[in-house]
């Protein structure tokens, strides 16, 4: 009998139940518009304003830093749509592998605003090319360079530290898309030179639909939503309340238990490299996932040695069998089209073996991964 095993927590990640018993609390006794004066609003304006310093002390920034978004994809097109209109950033400078919330975004920018979109050459393996980076900023035009900290499909490590002091030596803006990192990592915002930063709560056993933007104090960012003053007057509309709050739950129960779920989670990885590379010795890793050093702890990209005339079932039939998984990120994950990210990074050769990604949170098991490794092996035999 089969059963079922989610291996696609780069996709999103179940709720915690701590988070949904503070969202349902909050939905039960929270539900003044924080915009009223009355008590009721007042007890709401509170929480809000508790959760926005709560995200602020793990990032060491300050909470007025902080502005709630629907997700990542807001506070990205926050950010990039701002820098054009407002703060009149005439070059974007990112790579060929980034989520489409930057490059849907830029490609829209370049075409209403005429600004230049350049981008940074890849090494085989997926990282930036940090020479060629410096290179371009080189430049008198006022620049903005958006990368990603952890690539969503290769789980690739930007070294963000050494990208953000590029940046502010030659005078550039420096965003980054933390969706994969912020939960995961620990991002010291008064040590990084950082000017942005976009997070999304599902990404970290929180709700969907709320994430945030960190904007740096003075940057000159305007609103891309209009209408109240909510947010500081960066986002106009009415906040969600319960899902502020089951962010802030989720984020500091997954900053309070980093380190061990950390190392639990790279354990799994790694034991589910080794078995695969067991079963399968001519089993290839895209990108740089299958190092530690270089990756996050929390997905595997694999190439896996299937004949042609059968990888096209593959996603199906790990499917039929209950698995979760993933051919790429979750907004493609309905497109019969080649992975954006593996397009950029391997051959036509490469490309006509089935890549599969799988992700892991603390919820998983290795005997979850043993299953996963039979199915495999039954399904190319």
């Amino acid at each position: 009998m089969s059963r079922t095993v989610y291996f696609d927590n780069a996709a999103t990640t179940p709720l915690r139940s701590e988070v949904i018993e503070r969202m349902t609390e909050v939905m039960k006794t929270n539900f003044g518009n924080a915009s009223s004066s009355h008590s009721f609003g007042r007890s709401s304006k509170a929480l809000i304003e508790q959760s926005r310093k709560t995200i602020a002390f793990f990032l060491n920034c300050s909470a007025s830093e902080i502005v709630f978004t629907s997700g990542g994809t807001e506070a990205d097109n926050l950010v990039l749509r701002s820098a054009v209109k407002d703060l009149k950033v005439e070059e974007i400078i990112t790579s060929k592998i980034e989520h489409h919330a930057i490059l849907h975004t830029v490609e829209a920018l370049a075409n209403e605003f005429g600004i230049i979109v350049t981008y940074v050459d890849l090494q085989p393996n997926g990282h930036i090319n940090y020479g060629h980076l410096e290179a371009l900023l080189q430049s008198s035009k006022k620049q903005l360079v958006t990368l990603m900290h952890i690539n969503n499909e290769i789980g690739n490590k930007l070294d963000i530290e050494r990208v953000a002091e590029l940046c502010k030596t030659n005078d550039a803006l420096f965003h980054s898309d933390t969706v994969q990192s912020v939960g995961h990592y620990i991002l010291d915002l008064q040590a990084i030179p950082i000017d942005f930063i976009a997070a999304s709560a599902h990404k970290f056993h929180g709700p969907k639909g709320i994430g945030f933007a960190f904007i740096r104090k003075n940057s000159g960012l305007k609103a891309s939503i209009f209408g109240g003053e909510q947010e500081r007057g960066y986002r106009a509309g009415t906040e969600s309340i319960h899902n502020i709050v089951g962010m802030e739950e989720a984020l500091k129960i997954s900053y309070q238990n980093l380190e061990k779920e950390r190392d639990y989670i790279g354990d799994l990885k790694q034991y589910f490299i080794d078995s695969l590379q067991k079963a399968f010795p001519k089993v290839e890793f895209n990108g740089d996932c299958s190092d530690n050093t270089d990756s996050t702890y929390t997905l595997i990209n694999t190439c896996l040695p299937i004949a042609p005339e059968k990888a096209a079932m593959l996603q199906f039939q790990l499917d039929l069998k209950g698995i979760a998984c993933s051919k790429g990120s979750a907004c493609q994950s309905g497109s019969n089209q080649n992975s954006h990210v593996l397009s950029a990074i391997l051959n036509e050769e490469q490309l006509k073996q089935p890549s599969v990604r799988f992700s892991f949170s603390a919820f998983n098991t290795k005997d979850e991964v043993d299953y996963v490794i039979e199915v495999l092996k039954n399904f190319v035999q």
